[in-house]
């Protein structure tokens, strides 16, 4: 898959010795909107605001910032599934859970996390 100017291509293996090219803009752009169902579901105002200052880090940092990005949601988004938990709202922890195992394994695929 060739690189247009200004949008390098990350080649990231998948399975079986498959490489899926993804650009920069590709990469941001789907963890945004992982960062937006994120953000949709938290408990409370001050979780939102913390997701939406990601996602506006999301897209606008470089590629090499979106682990550190991946890393704060992620620990945001356990949060989130452990009060959930504690105030026993079985609906929020499973939308939350699901939206956690889907960005870590987008974030995975992407190079950004590396595989367990």
């Amino acid at each position: 898959m060739p690189a247009s100017a200004g949008s390098p291509v990350r080649t990231v293996p998948v399975s079986r010795g498959v490489a899926v090219g993804m650009t920069q803009q590709y990469i941001a752009g789907e963890l945004s909107i992982l960062l937006a169902q994120l953000q949709a579901v938290a408990a409370d105002e001050m979780a939102a605001r913390g997701v939406a200052e990601l996602r506006r880090e999301a897209e606008t940092r470089p590629l090499t910032a979106l682990t550190r990005v991946v890393a704060r949601a992620l620990a945001l988004d356990d949060g989130l599934c452990w009060d959930s938990l504690s105030r026993g709202d079985e609906a929020a922890f499973t939308r939350q859970a699901h939206i956690g195992t889907d960005l870590r394994e987008f974030s995975v695929c992407a190079g950004l996390l590396a595989d367990p």
